[in-house]
């Protein structure tokens, strides 16, 4: 089905309760006390960093405060489980990046169903991974990378955040489409994984280019590729991935902001709304520039058909590389 001919189907397939209270009106009391916003992982981290750059003036416009909820643990179950379970009235909103449309594949058992218990609220980031090699390796470029990996299968390794976070899948598929047989090496998140390539324990590791951007621009690192659709802005020299060997390729990681199911769509319209006009301020787009990320700022519907869109690309790279579900 095409989601543009159809977006309120689209949309409840994330939360069955948006069509049948479509035609209701924004409650005149909302908002009238503080947002609680859950984040499903630790402090200082990308999406953290995302939370607390758009969240607080989104509350600014709204009129009250937004405090940040930091919970972390279970591959960002824990956090999620949270509003899932949370009532329903536009006060409690997940910050959520693309480990929500991965989780389902990669664990048996969750604690909600990512389907039915959410409700789409509004793309705030889209942003590429930077595939990185340490400055003393002498691969000085994806192609070589590549060339050095089928010379000698089965010798590269790479990084990860962990099994089955974006930057394990997505460096699958990229093994995948380049026909390469690589190993991976999970690490217990991405700080440690940026420490495994710094001190030369991997030989590569493709991660948020959020995160790597200050050590290529330090060198720590060397960038070979970004893996969005086109060059990054900050990295204007370095290739895509396409460019530079598998055509095709493409990773954009995102952050998002979700409600639970049930929540009134005048309240996600309202929300959404505001959403975008924060993503448009000047000082909020010029910060998102400097880390080579481009602002959401779509619908609702929109944001719902790409959510779906996204569980169903990941679901065939678990598949496809054999990854057991935990």
């Amino acid at each position: 089905m095409n989601c543009k001919a159809s977006l309120l189907l689209c949309v409840v397939f994330w939360s069955p309760a948006a069509g049948a209270a479509a035609a209701e009106s924004l409650p005149a009391s909302y908002p009238d006390r503080p947002f609680r916003v859950v984040v499903p992982s630790s402090p200082g981290g990308g999406t953290d960093f995302f939370a607390r750059l758009v969240m607080l003036p989104l509350a600014e416009r709204l009129g009250q405060p937004a405090v940040i909820d930091n919970r972390p643990g279970a591959g960002s179950l824990i956090g999620t489980e949270i509003v899932a379970n949370a009532t329903p009235d536009g006060y409690t909103l997940l910050v959520m990046s693309s480990s929500f449309v991965i989780n389902p594949s990669v664990y048996k058992k969750m604690p909600y169903d990512s389907r039915r218990d959410f409700a789409p609220v509004a793309l705030l980031s889209q942003y590429p991974h930077l595939a990185v090699v340490h400055p003393s390796s002498p691969v000085k470029s994806m192609k070589e990378l590549i060339a050095q990996a089928k010379a000698k299968p089965g010798t590269l390794n790479y990084a990860s955040a962990g099994i089955g976070t974006p930057t394990h899948l997505g460096t699958a598929l990229f093994a995948s489409m380049a026909g390469i047989n690589v190993v991976h090496v999970p690490y217990r998140g991405g700080g440690p994984a940026i420490i495994g390539i710094l001190g030369r324990q991997v030989q590569f590791y493709i991660g948020p280019i959020v995160v790597l951007l200050s050590h290529v621009k330090a060198g720590r690192l060397k960038a070979l590729a970004v893996t969005g659709a086109k060059r990054s802005s900050v990295l204007p020299d370095v290739p895509s991935v396409a460019e530079a060997g598998v055509p095709g390729f493409r990773q954009d990681a995102w952050n998002g902001l979700l409600a639970p199911a049930g929540t009134p769509p005048a309240i996600i319209r309202k929300l959404n709304s505001e959403m975008s006009a924060v993503l448009k301020m000047r000082a909020i787009h010029e910060r998102l520039a400097t880390q080579g990320v481009e602002p959401g700022g779509v619908s609702f519907e929109e944001f719902g058909a790409m959510l779906k869109n996204e569980m169903a690309l990941w679901a065939k790279v678990v598949h496809e590389a054999g990854i057991k579900p935990e």
